[in-house]
């Protein structure tokens, strides 16, 4: 499946920014199953990009400095994207969470895509006990590691609430948790909680999910959204597999990647500084089309 994204984020400023510096996680990064065809990037009135190294995580940095004055700041990132990506199929002789665990505890690889860095608490996803508990449930050692992990993602999805009402972006996982009510990363970060606390690699996948519009009815576009969801190491043979609490299902052609982080800290789409007065006015508009609709189009 070849995707077209056009994400936009627009800033309206109520007094002149002087000065900005912000970093761009915006670029959808290589992944196995997903190929970057293109990219561009348009910053609107005036601002400076150049590469930047990512502190955590795998994710394309782009560091933007406004020095001009200005009123508001649009950022638009065009992709154009290739997914070839398979739902994995659990099997009896797959790993345990048990091997999986050890495995990754004696991983030498010291790469951002090792499980090593993904095996802790993290600033915006601590351990956590309650959590834990409840998704032990799941994940007894003994049980493959494909099998549990979809059993957990199905679970929240079947017993928390999407709420874009209930959660605010700082808020914790244990707060969600309480409330059994979130939004895509709240879901996300309760998941990633109970399996490090079962000793499993777990990482925060931020990107795009292709929303199919109910029959009859055209896609809206630019009604879509940066969709979050869970990667789970499952040992070197099967490697990373993608698991979507918010909707119970495996990371497949619908999914695409822009980053991977320990959490949302290391990967936010948009992080920074601004030197001004007065309030600021967000919006954000994504359209992830597939190439079949842009041709119909």
């Amino acid at each position: 499946m070849i995707y077209d994204i056009r994400h936009i984020t627009r800033f309206d400023y109520q007094g002149s920014v002087r000065f900005a510096r912000c970093n761009l996680r915006l670029k959808p990064i290589g992944w196995p199953g997903q190929e970057l065809i293109d990219y561009k990037l348009v910053i609107s009135p005036s601002g400076r990009t150049f590469p930047a190294r990512a502190e955590a995580g795998l994710a394309h940095v782009m560091r933007l400095v406004v020095e001009d004055p200005v009123k508001f700041l649009s950022i638009e990132s065009i992709s154009r994207i290739a997914v070839d990506r398979r739902a994995p199929v659990p099997s009896p002789d797959d790993p345990t969470l048990a091997e999986v665990a050890a495995a990754a505890r004696v991983s030498r690889d010291p790469s951002a895509a090792g499980p090593a860095a993904y095996l802790f608490p993290s600033p915006r996803i601590p351990l956590d006990r309650d959590i834990g508990d409840w998704c032990a449930l799941d994940l007894q050692p003994d049980r493959p590691v494909l099998e549990a992990g979809m059993a957990l993602a199905q679970r929240i999805r079947r017993e928390f609430q999407f709420d874009t009402e209930a959660t605010l972006i700082d808020t914790s996982p244990h707060e969600a948790f309480v409330k059994r009510a979130g939004v895509c990363q709240d879901l996300a970060q309760i998941m990633i909680t109970g399996l490090r606390t079962a000793g499993l690699p777990a990482a925060y996948a931020s990107g795009y999910i292709r929303t199919i519009p109910p029959p009859g009815k055209k896609r809206l576009v630019g009604a879509d959204a940066t969709h979050a969801w869970v990667l789970l190491w499952c040992g070197a043979r099967i490697g990373w597999v993608g698991l979507d609490p918010t909707n119970g299902i495996w990371m497949a052609n619908d999914h695409i990647i822009m980053a991977i982080g320990r959490d949302y800290g290391d990967i936010a789409p948009i992080d920074g500084i601004v030197l001004g007065a007065g309030a600021q006015k967000l919006d954000v508009s994504v359209d992830v089309a597939p190439e079949m609709e842009e041709a119909a189009a």
